[in-house]
């Protein structure tokens, strides 16, 4: 089981750290956790989450900045792993953006070609 910062008992992600809820985790350190999205967008679409309870990208401070810097090392370090060279990170903010888990989370998307605008 996991340690989480600022746990939210109400918090999909937060239960899914906590090893609550499975997950088919792709990684893991004391910062972040990565895991493939149960409804994948990509041939290859995994999450990386901050272990820290962060809402969303607007609750991004000096404070806690540092684990987002984090979450984007780990993005390089897996998608090297994976062998993934083109990829696409994307992050929802608030429900009209798509958001439907309020826990800060970088969708990681590849293995097709990515259209733009993305919606």
């Amino acid at each position: 089981m996991s340690d989480v910062l600022n746990y939210d008992p109400n918090c999909l992600f937060c239960k899914i750290i906590k090893g609550e809820i499975p997950s088919n985790k792709v990684y893991e350190d004391n910062l972040c956790y990565a895991f493939y999205d149960i409804d994948p967008q990509a041939p290859v679409h995994f999450l990386v989450i901050p272990k820290a309870h962060i809402g969303s990208c607007g609750e991004i401070t000096k404070w806690n900045s540092a684990v987002v810097a984090h979450c984007f090392e780990v993005i390089s370090r897996v998608t090297k792993a994976l062998g993934i060279t083109d990829f696409r990170v994307v992050s929802n903010c608030g429900e009209q953006a798509g958001q439907s888990v309020p826990h800060l989370h970088f969708h990681v998307l590849a293995g097709r070609d990515m259209t733009w605008p993305p919606g």
